[in-house]
């Protein structure tokens, strides 16, 4: 099965989405499930997993919904409130659904370059194992080397590196950005997404061989068994359209053997994510059940304490 790893949808509302700004005018529109699905069977994927865009429950309550209505979305990385004392009824509440497969959290807006070591934030990682839950790591180069310390602490959690943590693609620069990488990947519970490069480029003369030396260092650092391919739609469009973006990440994988292809263009996150499979672990799994009105009471609740705290997620 051929997998979008990496993709987002929103119903577009500026106070929600500042970080769209004026350079980015054409993301300042609705894309949905039916928008999605036709670029997938242009390259023939079967399946996407959708990630937050959002930092409220609202949002992911909502992505949650369209997985349920549109079988593509094999799964969704969406957000709680990692800090709250309360993240254990969040948990509770979204995990009874197959479909959440993950959590992010948008750090690399975060003021603190040591955020993701703050107490607060590592008591609420340390309870995504026990709810089979894996986690996106969205950073910046300069967050690499506090981000191996982090999933050091945690060796049983599955982590996944968004979009090579945003190389310095459009300056040709590797270093000290390599090194961050190579640090990161000797964590095997550490996976990588290709993915979001584009727009890591110069939107309007970016070539293949501007990216490929990036490419080579996460295929040399993860290995063909953790690595993964992903759109980042709609975003990808500031720089490419859908096809070009998959294009270039499938021409570069083209070199290898057709299992490594396989491997990183489906295989990888359907392992990784459990994807099918976290139905049939969850049920029967009653210590995870919470009701409906308490779920949304407590989503209402976040959401109005936390409105506007949406960040800039390319």
């Amino acid at each position: 099965m051929r997998i979008d790893a990496h993709q987002h949808f929103w119903v577009y509302d500026q106070s929600e989405y500042a970080w769209i700004d004026d350079s980015m005018a054409s993301l300042r529109r609705d894309f949905l499930p039916n928008d999605l699905k036709i670029e997938l069977g242009r390259k023939g994927f079967q399946g996407s997993v959708a990630v937050q865009a959002r930092q409220t429950l609202e949002e992911t309550r909502w992505l949650l919904e369209l997985a349920t209505d549109a079988s593509f979305i094999l799964g969704v990385v969406g957000w709680v409130d990692l800090r709250s004392s309360n993240v254990r009824s969040q948990l509770e509440a979204f995990a009874v659904n197959p479909k959440l497969v993950g959590i992010r959290h948008i750090v690399q807006s975060e003021p603190n370059d040591r955020f993701l070591l703050q107490p607060e934030f590592l008591r609420g990682i340390s309870l995504l194992e026990e709810f089979d839950l894996a986690y996106d790591l969205l950073i910046y180069p300069k967050h690499l080397p506090v981000a191996a310390e982090f999933v050091r602490r945690f060796p049983r959690q599955r982590f996944v590196l968004d979009h090579l943590a945003k190389p310095p693609i459009k300056s040709g620069s590797l270093r000290p950005w390599e090194r961050g990488m190579r640090e990161l990947g000797t964590l095997p519970n550490v996976f990588c997404k290709l993915s979001g490069l584009v727009t890591e480029a110069d939107w309007q003369n970016w070539k293949p061989e501007h990216i490929v030396p990036y490419m080579d260092v996460a295929f040399e650092t993860f290995g063909p068994r953790r690595l993964m391919i992903g759109s980042d739609w709609p975003v990808c469009t500031l720089a490419a359209s859908y096809t070009r973006a998959i294009d270039l990440v499938e021409s570069y994988l083209s070199q290898h053997a057709t299992e490594v292809q396989d491997a990183a263009l489906g295989e990888n996150a359907q392992q990784f994510w459990k994807l099918g499979t976290r139905q049939k672990q969850l049920s029967g799994d009653s210590q995870h059940t919470v009701g409906n009105s308490k779920s949304k009471r407590e989503g209402d609740a976040a959401h109005a304490s936390r409105r506007g705290c949406a960040r800039n997620e390319k």
